[in-house]
């Protein structure tokens, strides 16, 4: 049997391509870039904290805990001022390689010396101003949270697909209008998503790293030969026309290289956005993905996310055995999921600790940004659902019903009407109650629950719940418990081979 192939690991003894590794590293690369802030100690510096905030940016869109955003706001501004002096190291390294003997670039080199010495003492304060204690402090608890996530999974892989989707459509656009503008925000877009695959997707990344580093690499190029343009230009290095011409002459001929190169791997049959689109959620895939990210985050806000996944259940029981549904005999898809998505989310307003916790989940929801395969439209009416899980009944003219259309306004109430009473079939958030099946009994509707009895407390709560559906169905709802033989007949679905004891 062939050895599984060793994981590289730091002298610490982490593994080289996780979280904690590249937040010890930024630590160590402050060190090294502090002595004299030479190029490769800045560039390795930018590095580590890049694929820090990189990542930060992957899991704050799944983990909403504070922290991430934080880590990455704390290492911005040492990583811009880095940045700025690394635009100086590489443009006199360019310079020199294009037009090594012109007047224009002594000029030019004599500049750009001046203006890195200022740059350094800039990326000098910047480093002392940055909290290395507080960020040793996130090195510790951040990993703890992200190794929740398993990398690799339908999660990562349509957060990927979202990032190949904005980084597509800056393709399409920059080929169109080629302007500079377009062609540094293709860049940017091929790093966000090389950065989420190298992160978080390690099959994907070990087929598809040297060809994104490439793409990076030629399209951090061309950004590099623009910015010396405009540069050059602007201080009007140039003795004369001559001078100019020749300056522009030898980096458009490397921009137009570099660019030539990019198409050619990146248009036509040969394109590989079309092999990169077949190892990321297809068709159905997206919305189960979608739905399933954001039933993650909501786990990270839900003290309580088991009782949730119960009342989700609990709640598509209702909705499938409705009378009208079961008329039709297809439910209608997104109402199902608008439903669905509700149930799951109704209570991460709870991880706020305050009054009101229906309200905060509303306006939680409200501030998540729809994931791909969800329009805004569909996401707030799952809010709204879940606002009115428990509280005061909806009713016209609240301003949580303002904007939508009667049709939408009819759909938020009777699913809001399902998930408080598969709420209140959980309220003792025991999961004793497992089953419910509905049917329209001589003009009222008859829902039977295996395992409720009429004489405990949680009977009261069921009670109270069922009046919003009641006014929805415009007929009363009676609930008894599941008949012993339809239990025991499901009993035998479950288990063939287990007979009743008598």
């Amino acid at each position: 049997m062939t050895a599984a192939p060793a994981i590289a690991r730091s002298r610490h003894g982490l593994p080289k391509h996780g979280l904690a590794f590249w937040m010890e590293r930024v630590l160590e690369e402050c060190h090294n870039a502090a002595i004299d802030f030479a190029a490769d100690p800045v560039h390795d510096l930018r590095v580590a904290l890049r694929r820090c905030r990189s990542m930060a940016d992957g899991l704050m869109t799944i983990d909403p805990d504070p922290s991430w955003k934080q880590m990455k706001k704390s290492g911005r501004q040492l990583f811009r001022s880095l940045g700025e002096l690394r635009d100086m190291q590489v443009m006199e390294d360019w310079a020199r390689k294009l037009v090594p003997t012109d007047p224009a670039t002594d000029k030019l080199l004599q500049f750009l010396a001046g203006r890195e010495a200022q740059l350094k003492q800039q990326a000098a304060l910047a480093l002392q101003q940055f909290d290395g204690k507080q960020w040793k402090k996130w090195s510790q608890s951040l990993p703890r949270r992200a190794s929740r996530l398993r990398s690799g999974g339908l999660v990562f892989k349509h957060l990927a697909l979202e990032r190949w989707t904005d980084a597509h459509q800056l393709h399409q656009r920059a080929l169109k209008n080629r302007s500079q503008v377009a062609f540094h925000s293709l860049r940017i877009g091929i790093k966000r998503f090389r950065y989420t695959v190298e992160n978080f997707l390690p099959e994907q990344h070990q087929l598809w790293s040297d060809d994104l580093k490439e793409l990076q690499d030629l399209l951090g190029e061309v950004h590099d030969l623009d910015v010396l343009w405009t540069t050059v230009v602007q201080l009007n290095v140039f003795t004369d026309t001559e001078s100019r011409s020749h300056w522009h002459d030898r980096i458009l001929e490397e921009r137009d290289r570099r660019i030539q190169h990019y198409r050619d791997k990146m248009t036509g049959k040969s394109s590989l956005w079309p092999v990169w689109r077949s190892q990321l959620p297809l068709d159905k895939q997206v919305e189960v993905a979608a739905l399933a990210r954001m039933k993650l985050w909501a786990s990270f806000l839900d003290p309580d996310f088991k009782h949730s996944t119960r009342v989700a259940r609990l709640a598509l029981q209702l909705y499938d055995g409705l009378p009208e549904i079961r008329a039709a005999g297809v439910a209608p898809k997104d109402d199902r999921e608008v439903l669905q998505l509700a149930a799951l989310v109704h209570e991460v307003g709870l991880s706020g600790k305050e009054k009101g916790h229906h309200k905060a989940s509303l306006r939680l929801i409200q501030r998540l940004p729809p994931p791909l395969g969800w329009s805004l439209e569909k996401l707030r009416l799952a809010g709204i659902v879940a606002r009115y899980h428990r509280g005061a009944l909806p009713r016209g003219g609240q301003k949580t019903l303002a904007g939508l259309t009667p049709d939408q306004r009819r759909t938020a109430v009777k699913l809001a009407g399902i998930l408080r009473l598969a709420n209140a079939f959980d309220a003792d958030r025991t999961g004793r109650i497992q089953r419910l099946e509905i049917h329209r009994k001589n003009g009222f509707l008859l829902i039977t629950a295996e395992g409720y009895s009429a004489l405990d407390r949680m009977a009261e709560a069921i009670a109270s719940a069922r009046h919003l559906l009641e006014t929805v169905e415009r007929r009363p709802v009676m609930v008894k418990p599941m008949p012993p033989a339809r239990k025991e007949a499901r009993i035998r679905t479950v288990n063939p081979g287990l007979k009743p004891v008598a």
